[in-house]
């Protein structure tokens, strides 16, 4: 299988496919209209997932992808976290009830940049507008800067269940090229910091494809993550997008490796992490065999949503916070992206839905195909029918086609399902762009597929 070829083609640079239709080509359809609706009409036995957006940093890495602003000042996230406070309030306003919750997400920026008391004023919000139980699991996005002893503490009185950390890389020449300082073991005692407080659940993220990166250097990141043990491994493909992004623009064009070096790396760090024993999971994460998502793996039941991989098994995700997303099934909503427009929208007692889109049918289906080629690299026909029944036939017949004409050898349809090959699961995004109704009929640019 040539892969250099494979990635030159058209189809080398795609969507992450953590949504279909992906975040560009979401309409200006009336937002919140359908985000009223679709909370309003929410089945009273149905448990929600919840995603907490903190869009602040104390310091920028130049690296992010993320919606979020630098700030060195406390008093812009103390205010933020008020109208966070205050949306919650509205969500269980428009809802009628206080609704069930099985996860909550913080992410950001930095959510562990908080400080113990706003900790518990969303400790006590949370519990306070919706249904928290001993099964909710809630997770939080950790820069190992931000810890203290306050951090450590608030993070108990939230009730925090798992904790993912950000690493990036161990690599000083790199950490300098993408203004990240931080140190192996200041990673690592603030690992054993949290399991102290009982939260033994824990992630590392990592990245391949930075600046200054060469194999040695991942290598020993790799090698540094695993001596940490994680219960999971997220070993993401930095995504250089500076016409986004315009801070990536202080990344050198030049430090940046090119794209078959890329798919070497990620190769080599795979390989490594799954020769230490955990389970591939997807396109991009590890678990140990025993951790919740690589039994959800094996068993079939691992979904893709906004923050990648995910156990989570909810029909509705409401995305709180400036530029959060929610999906209710079948509709998306982006909530209103600039801090300053949504806090004096929420702060008045309203939802900050700004832009939504209406799923149609083929959207769904097109979705439903997509999710497990990202998750399970195949679909099953009967699957297709069950759960969409005679609409589902001419998909069947588009994917056999698909299979038919892949130029790449990429895929199959030779049996009673579409499946990517063994060999080209490195590939899957560009197998899943097949599929997309919508990446030929646009000017959006993405990342590599790699």
């Amino acid at each position: 299988m040539d892969a250099e070829t494979i990635l030159a083609s058209q189809r080398g640079s795609v969507p992450r496919y953590t949504s279909y239709p992906t975040a560009p080509h979401f309409t200006d359809q009336d937002g919140l209209t359908i985000a009223r609706s679709r909370i309003e009409s929410l089945p009273d036995d149905e448990a929600i997932s919840l995603y907490l957006h903190v869009p602040f940093c104390d310091r920028l890495c130049w690296f992010c992808g993320c919606h979020t602003k630098h700030t060195l000042k406390y008093a812009p996230v103390e205010a933020y976290l008020g109208a966070l406070i205050k949306e919650m309030a509205t969500v269980r306003a428009t809802a009628g009830r206080r609704l069930r919750l099985a996860q909550v997400h913080l992410g950001g920026g930095s959510p562990s940049m908080l400080r113990q008391p706003d900790f518990i004023r969303l400790s006590s919000a949370l519990r306070r507008e919706f249904e928290v139980n001993d099964d909710t699991e809630i997770s939080v996005e950790i820069d190992p800067s931000d810890v203290t002893e306050e951090t450590l503490e608030g993070l108990v009185a939230l009730g925090v269940t798992r904790a993912s950390v950000g690493v990036q890389d161990f690599s000083d020449a790199v950490q300098e090229a993408i203004n990240r300082p931080q140190t192996f073991e200041q990673t690592r005692d603030v690992i054993a910091a949290l399991r102290a407080t009982g939260i033994h659940s824990l992630n590392i993220d990592a990245l391949y494809g930075l600046p200054l990166q060469t194999e040695e250097r991942l290598v020993s990141t790799i090698d540094q993550v695993l001596s940490l043990a994680p219960d999971r491994i997220a070993l993401f493909g930095y995504a250089h997008v500076p016409w986004l992004k315009k801070h990536q623009t202080l990344i050198r064009d030049e430090d940046l490796p090119g794209t078959m070096e890329r798919f070497h790396h990620a190769a080599l760090a795979a390989d490594r992490i799954a020769a230490a024993g955990y389970d591939r999971i997807g396109i991009d994460h590890f678990a140990k065999p025993g951790d919740t998502m690589g039994i959800a793996a094996r068993e079939g039941r691992l979904f893709r949503n906004f923050q990648g991989y995910t156990t989570d098994a909810c029909r509705t995700l409401i995305g709180l916070g400036a530029s959060s997303i929610s999906s209710y099934g079948d509709a998306y909503v982006q909530n209103i992206v600039p801090t300053s427009q949504y806090e004096k929208t929420v702060l008045d007692g309203r939802l900050s839905a700004m832009r939504g889109v209406k799923l149609t049918l083929d959207d769904r289906i097109r979705a439903y195909m997509i999710e497990r080629l990202m998750c399970d690299f195949a679909f099953s026909f009967d699957a297709l029918e069950e759960n969409f029944g005679y609409a589902a036939r001419p998909y069947i017949a588009e994917a056999r086609l698909v299979a038919a004409n892949d130029r790449f050898g990429l895929c199959d349809a030779s049996s009673n399902r579409f499946a990517i090959r063994d060999e080209a699961r490195p590939f899957t995004r560009i197998v899943a762009s097949f599929f997309d109704a919508y990446l030929d009929n646009g000017t959006v640019r993405y990342s590599k597929a790699v």
